[in-house]
């Protein structure tokens, strides 16, 4: 395949990504993003000779043997339809989105019948080491021949194969990160609405703690539109989000009128469903994360180290398992395609759940303790709002939330980026078989 020639309409951080490992790995590369993105691109790439920046997607579709479309799941279908009908007769076409209904219904509506549909997602940031992350290839309408060369293509990633449909594809990753993100974006958005870094007092110290505010500042650093195309258009998700938003009004509401056995009971009958019994957990011997793992990962420096952490209900964790519960959901039978965020999520709901007494204190200070109530209601009010903001399918609303408390948290993601990126290539490595 030495003539062969990749396409990448779309070079933002994974469009660019993929670009220079193809490039690392021989591939001939040709390029494009919006017109007024070409000399700005021409200069990042100039020192790589076998990547060509064209101005439109035209010409790459024309040029190139296999283009992928690495675009905002919400442009989709207006950027194939643009640049579909120009593809070169016998090519293969395929995307990078979120979410692959909606693009392979593009594909099909605007590309020639001539051209092949193969399809991947990496399920991980553009600033993740690909080796041996999920990378799902979607053999839609392909010839045996078609389907080899894409596998030959994306070899140079390193990452483990996971062969799916589109609609699996859809279904796995609402499983695996919908409830996730909008967990840690609700997050940010109370700590933004009640003015406060975590990391800087004595509220959220330790191990869980660390987790939650590392990658809620490692979300919110990322674009908007990365976790509003998932949350939005596929359909899954949006269930998904609305059943999280009722498990934590619920749970708080228990918590708030001090029903403790009534809370007690819902939350161990949804820990045995999605854990397992006592005798036969559905966890592995050892866990996914452990507390000394986590607990090197603070932003708040020496002196956070020094605190002791505060009694906390966990609400966040509580309604995690309880959503997943409500919906069926065991999170480990999608392991394979599961993100870093998720491995990470999944590890800090186990680790409170494995430990009964800590359970047990958690649920005692949910009914007892009023340390962490206002907090919490403002985790509700965002937990309600995001699922809101999805129901009604709303991208600019969503842009607007998003926006505002990423600029609240904007001058700390220097150093949180980089202590974030150091704690998941901790637990990645921790948790390798």
């Amino acid at each position: 395949m030495e003539k062969f020639i990749v396409g990448i309409i779309g070079m933002g951080d994974m469009g660019k990504m993929y670009a220079r490992r193809l490039t690392d790995a021989g591939w001939r590369v040709m390029a494009c993003d919006k017109e007024d993105q070409y000399e700005s691109l021409c200069e990042e790439f100039t020192s790589r000779s076998n990547v060509q920046i064209l101005r439109n997607g035209h010409l790459v579709s024309r040029a190139c043997d296999y283009i992928i479309y690495s675009v905002e799941a919400a442009a989709i279908d207006r950027v194939v339809a643009e640049y579909g009908p120009s593809t070169k007769l016998g090519a293969i076409v395929g995307g990078q989105t979120s979410c692959k209904d909606p693009e392979i219904k593009a594909f099909e509506d605007h590309l020639p019948a001539d051209v092949d549909i193969v399809s991947c997602h990496s399920l991980h940031g553009p600033g993740v080491d690909t080796k041996d992350q999920p990378l799902v290839i979607i053999r839609h309408r392909a010839s045996d021949d078609s389907f080899a060369k894409v596998e030959a293509v994306l070899q140079c990633l390193h990452s483990t194969h996971v062969y799916l449909s589109a609609h699996e594809h859809d279904r796995i990753t609402a499983d695996t990160q919908a409830v996730t993100h909008v967990a840690f974006l609700s997050m940010g958005k109370a700590w933004h609405s009640t003015r406060q870094f975590p990391w800087e007092g004595a509220r959220y110290v330790g191990g869980i703690e660390n987790v939650k505010i590392n990658l809620t500042l490692r979300i919110y650093s990322q674009k908007w539109h990365v976790y509003a195309g998932l949350a939005i258009l596929n359909l899954e998700a949006r269930k998904q989000i609305d059943q999280y938003a009722k498990s934590v009004t619920e749970l708080y509401k228990l918590m708030l009128g001090g029903h403790h056995d009534e809370l007690r009971a819902r939350v161990l009958a949804a820990k045995e469903k999605v854990f397992g019994k006592e005798h036969e957990p559905k966890w592995a011997d050892e866990p996914l994360l452990k507390d000394e793992v986590l607990d090197q990962f603070n932003l708040g420096g020496a002196r956070a180290e020094r605190l002791q952490p505060l009694p906390n209900n966990h609400l966040s964790l509580l309604a995690m398992v309880d959503c997943w519960s409500a919906l069926g959901i065991v999170p480990y039978d999608h392991m394979i395609c599961s993100t870093p965020l998720f491995r990470l999520w999944l590890g800090v709901t186990e680790n409170l759940f494995r430990d009964a007494g800590r359970l047990d204190e958690a649920l005692r200070i949910a009914v007892e303790d009023n340390t962490f109530r206002s907090d919490d209601l403002e985790f509700t009010f965002a937990a309600r709002g995001w699922a809101e903001c999805v129901s009604l399918g709303h991208f600019e609303t969503w842009k607007e939330r998003f926006v505002v408390t990423q600029k609240f948290f904007e001058p700390r993601f220097p150093g949180a980026i980089e202590v974030g990126n150091a704690m998941v290539k901790a637990v990645l490595e921790s948790t390798k078989d």
